[in-house]
């Protein structure tokens, strides 16, 4: 190195621009990593915003002719303004040099132009809502934004910062086909910088989502294939050096996918960054776990349900004859004899309880009462023939299961042999001798799992949902669910988030583990609106364009995303046919049933910060702070003539002269936990903080949100 400096000194000597371009690469050479993963930092992204009408000061291209499939003029344009000529607008455009001298300008009607933003560019982000459904009651919100996940990501920081418990997705693999741009541009197999640019183009999402996450207990899952296995690995050692990463592998095809003259690939891999104290809950899991039966690809193990209801249906009112006790051993060991219905009036501590024994009510996790799958005489006939089970004995929490219907249809017919009985009675078949109901442990790092066939329960499942659409190599379903159990299980509150949600299976899965528990987690959805490379050529041969409505309805986000989740919650595919079949393994039921869940599906949009300082733009702002103040109830979308609002969870307030009702009204509602106080006066703002309730939380507008997005995109 010694004599490399002495090199550059002599250089600057003679030619001091040479020898300071010198010194420059030398200090960025060294300043590089000896050790781990090495790589270009490509120039920022762009991403281009159809639909957005140019403004002065925005960067655009210039899209090619109709009916062209050219790429057309790839450069950046700046707009010095707007006019109108003969009754067209136009957009006056401009590339100037570093120094802001103009070196070539032009005229182009403003539908001729695609607005772009640059990653290293600030955006002041809104939310426009597309629809809803709504079938959850007073449960939070799932999102589903259909936006550039960089810029969503960043939009995030305003309203979940810190906030996130899981955070699953599952990225372009980088195989060389054509499955992801980079600046606007597919990046194929013959790309000589196609690992660095895929490098570049995760660090960056990454870095973001790390100010999501929550320190204290949280985790980032990534599932991978073998082209990027090893640099993501080092990816996330690197990004994230405080956390616990671990890889497991996953069988999702057992049949083998064609790799040419090589081995068949059957598996992929599935990264987990653990933060803070965040651990592998043991759960109780199916013998199919185990991983010892090859042939257990799709049918999985016979299933034993919970006896208890849940989902709709499911409280002591909508079937009083499913109200009663049943009555077993003190030590859970042994089933006793099923009590009777209760009355209307009746209640459960006034029923005697046979000495030695425990009474179990069907009681939901809330505390209210539910109701048992099958009435007293159904249940008695099934413990004499050791078609219920009880579980891990915890007094009058023990769990209890059953076998439904088909499952024991399976037993007589031979599919299942029962091999022996449990103390309880209960039979044991030969799919089931390594598991033990009740039991909860940590699987290997292998999943050999038939419910994560990524055929079978994701290709297949979504053509069910969607019947005549395609998407390319989804998830199965049960593989994401059971990856986001282990770390959200005993958080039926958890935050979850999808930045590259494609075809919307974490957002279902979800939703699923909110119906077996009664939870109430969220799911935040992210994906753009995308139309697939084969679809791009045939839609502009007809002359079409990105931000043509006839384009847009063809992207994943409104073509896949949204009508695969309002049909999972619904229960009805987009033509409104009950869907047909069954959920399996954890927890079978119909699909057609559909999942007592909301969801809200929104589009980002690029505001001006002149219009969102001055309150111009609240109706695009308005959904960021209904989202950070937890998705529930009621949204303000407006400032109302009184000068402020208060809904189930949150309250806005513009006009400080109202003050005294304002903080009235947040006083007697104990569930309001945040306000949002618009003010450019910092003591009058600390005088409405002085007053509030501690369980209350404060937030300035517009300087918080201004100050939130004033940055520049990360490098």
């Amino acid at each position: 190195m010694s004599r490399l400096t002495d090199l550059i000194r002599q250089a600057k000597e003679k030619d001091p621009a040479l020898g300071q371009d010198l010194e420059a690469e030398f200090a960025a050479l060294s300043s590089r990593r000896q050790f781990g993963l090495n790589f270009e930092r490509h120039q920022p992204e762009a991403v281009e915003l159809p639909g957005r009408m140019p403004r002065k000061g925005d960067k655009v291209r210039v899209l090619p002719p109709r009916g062209s499939t050219i790429a057309g003029d790839q450069r950046l344009w700046n707009v010095a303004g707007i006019a109108s000529v003969d009754g067209m607008d136009l957009a006056r455009l401009q590339i100037t040099d570093d120094n802001g001298a103009v070196l070539e300008s032009a005229d182009q009607p403003v539908d001729d132009v695609i607005v772009v933003a640059e990653f290293r560019d600030p955006i002041y982000p809104g939310l426009v809502s597309t629809g809803r459904v709504e079938r959850g009651g007073g449960k939070p919100h799932h999102a589903v934004i259909n936006a550039e996940n960089f810029h969503a990501l960043q939009t995030l920081q305003f309203t979940h910062r810190g906030k996130v418990d899981a955070i699953y997705i599952d990225p372009p693999y980088n195989t060389g086909a054509k499955d992801w741009k980079y600046n606007n541009d597919y990046v194929d197999g013959e790309d000589i910088y196609r690992h660095s640019k895929w490098l570049a183009f995760m660090e960056r999402r990454l870095k973001v989502a790390r100010e999501l996450l929550n320190p204290d207990d949280s985790v980032l899952i990534v599932t991978i294939d073998e082209k990027e296995i090893h640099r993501l690995g080092l990816l996330l050692e690197q990004t994230f050096p405080e956390a616990s990463v671990q890889m497991v592998s996953a069988v999702i095809a057992p049949q083998g996918s064609s790799r040419g003259v090589a081995f068949k690939r059957s598996e992929e891999y599935i990264f987990f960054a653990l933060f803070g104290a965040a651990s592998v809950t043991p759960l109780r899991l199916g013998p199919e776990w185990g991983g010892s039966n090859p042939t257990k690809t799709v049918r999985g193990a016979i299933h034993w349900a919970s006896l208890k209801r849940t989902g709709t249906g499911a409280t002591r009112a909508d079937r009083p004859g499913m109200y009663y006790p049943i009555f077993v051993s003190e030590n859970g060991a042994g089933f006793h004899s099923v009590g009777h219905p209760l009355g209307s009036h009746e209640a459960r501590e006034d029923i005697p309880v046979p000495p030695g024994c425990v009474a179990v009510w069907p009681i939901r996790r809330d505390g209210s009462e539910g109701r048992w799958q099958v009435g007293p005489d159904s249940l008695e006939e099934l413990f004499s023939v050791g078609h219920a089970r009880l579980g891990k004995a915890n007094g009058e929490n023990t769990a209890i299961a059953y076998l439904k219907s088909g499952e024991r249809k399976k037993i007589l017919s031979g599919e299942y042999i029962v091999t022996g009985r449990r103390s309880d009675g209960s039979v044991i078949t030969d799919h089931e001798e390594n598991s033990d109901f009740g039991a909860e442990h940590r699987p290997t790092t292998v999943w050999n799992v038939g419910s994560h066939s990524a055929g079978h329960h994701g290709s297949n499942l979504l053509r069910v949902l969607l019947p005549g659409r395609k998407f390319p190599f989804p998830k199965s379903l049960y593989a994401v669910e059971d990856a986001l159990r282990f770390f959200i299980k005993n958080k039926p509150n958890a935050v979850v988030l999808d930045f590259f949600a494609g075809s919307g299976t974490t957002a279902h899965a979800v939703m699923r583990l909110n119906k077996q528990d009664d939870g109430q987690r969220q799911c935040i959805s992210v994906t753009n609106n995308e139309v697939s490379a084969d679809e791009q050529g045939r839609l502009r041969r007809t002359g079409l364009r990105p931000g043509d409505s006839e384009w847009e309805v063809h992207g994943i986000c409104d073509y896949i995303t949204k009508p695969r989740i309002e049909a999972a919650i619904t229960g009805r595919t987009s033509s409104g046919d009950p869907i047909k079949g069954d959920y399996k393994f954890t927890d079978q039921f119909s699909m057609a049933e559909g999942l007592d869940e909301n969801v809200e599906f929104f589009t980002l949009t690029y505001e001006s910060p002149w219009r969102v300082a001055r309150g111009r733009a609240f109706d695009a702002v308005a959904p960021l702070l209904w989202m950070r103040a937890g998705s529930e109830g009621q949204r303000i979308d407006e400032i109302p003539a009184a000068g402020w609002d208060m809904v189930d969870v949150y309250g806005v307030i513009a006009d400080l002269d109202q003050t005294g009702p304002f903080l009235e009204a947040v006083t007697c509602s104990e569930r309001v936990r945040m306000v949002f106080v618009v003010t450019d006066d910092d003591r009058a703002f600390q005088s409405v903080c002085a007053v509030l309730p501690e369980r209350v939380e404060p937030v300035r507008l517009y300087e918080s949100y201004l100050r939130n997005f004033e940055i520049k995109g990360r490098d």
